[in-house]
């Protein structure tokens, strides 16, 4: 640590303060950012700027783990493939970020809403109220995943900026006890023996938090880069993607019609009207209606060839170019 935290402050035999050798810690997450340790006396526009160049590290870092989040990507893959979930867990900003990554996947690739599974510490009631004693339990994780009845087809995915948080922990090794294939997410320097027991551990180490220990800054916004990255690259490998389209979508609200039928429309070079009348007959399903636009099929029809093929589009129609 640079400088004195405390004047008068007693000194160890390092030459540190007492107060910063309070303050040195392992974890990353946990140290004083020496960049921020005047950001109190800066005005609106320099916190701005002070903020905004810490942010830039972020993608770099989730970068350095990009083989580590490439085998998440194929363990979440495997769990769907073998009729399995991937189940984020974590406390606080990672259970919630964890939370919103799983609820996001149905309306945006039609999913069946248990396929990517959020759990969080303290439950329901967290999302929108911290509850900072419910992550001390490892037992209560264990619990969690217990009642999920987790098995040798799903991927449990701890979430922990800090590494640290006895919930998710517990959740981890009973996951790994029940026969899961399970991994950790963590903005620190993951421990070996973790590295070795798990089959996944991804660390992007974006460094201290502007704030000290406020993990939902940066480690948050790299928490939600991979988890992002895993579940739409798992999604693009099921074949929830035609192209660079979400052709997988299930019309549900004003927002969506509007999507699938620019979508048919760009695609099959088709009109509004016909666009309309194709996602009518197959329920709402712009996949199924592609299907049906392009081989002139019913959506019955369509349906069975796309199960043959697992799903992916290109297999029953051909790539975009063709």
């Amino acid at each position: 640590m640079q400088g004195r935290i405390a004047s008068g402050a007693a000194e160890d035999q390092g030459g540190l303060t007492t107060s910063q050798a309070l303050m040195r810690d392992p974890r990353l997450t946990e140290q004083r950012n020496p960049v921020s340790e005047r950001i109190d006396e800066l005005d609106a526009l320099g916190i701005v700027d002070l903020i905004n160049a810490e942010d830039r590290m972020i993608a770099a870092a989730v970068g350095e783990e990009r083989e580590a989040i490439a085998r998440a990507l194929e363990l979440a893959e495997h769990a769907f493939r073998s009729g399995g979930r991937l189940i984020y867990v974590g406390a606080g900003t990672s259970g919630r970020l964890g939370v919103l990554d799983s609820a996001e996947m149905p309306p945006t690739y039609g999913t069946d809403p248990a396929m990517v599974r959020g759990v969080i510490a303290g439950g329901y009631e967290a999302l929108v109220r911290a509850q900072e004693g419910a992550e001390d339990h490892p037992e209560d994780g264990a619990k969690a995943i217990d009642a999920l009845e987790a098995d040798e087809r799903d991927f449990v995915l701890g979430i922990a900026t800090s590494g640290s948080t006895p919930y998710v922990h517990g959740a981890v090794d009973r996951a790994q006890e029940r026969g899961a294939a399970v991994g950790f997410l963590m903005c620190t320097y993951p421990p070996p023996e973790l590295v070795e027991r798990l089959d996944v551990v991804i660390a992007p180490l974006v460094g201290p938090e502007v704030i000290t220990g406020s993990t939902r800054m940066k480690a948050g916004t790299a928490t939600k880069l991979v988890l992002n990255t895993i579940t739409t690259g798992a999604m693009v490998r099921m074949g929830k993607v035609y192209g660079n389209l979400m052709v997988d979508l299930q019309v549900t609200c004003e927002k969506l019609q509007d999507r699938g039928e620019r979508i048919l429309v760009s695609l099959l070079e088709i009109d509004r009207e016909e666009a309309t009348a194709l996602l009518g007959g197959s329920e709402g399903h712009v996949k199924t209606a592609l299907v049906m636009g392009r081989l002139g099929v019913g959506a019955e029809e369509a349906r069975r060839q796309l199960d043959e093929a697992d799903g992916v589009i290109a297999r029953v129609v051909g790539s975009l170019e063709s």
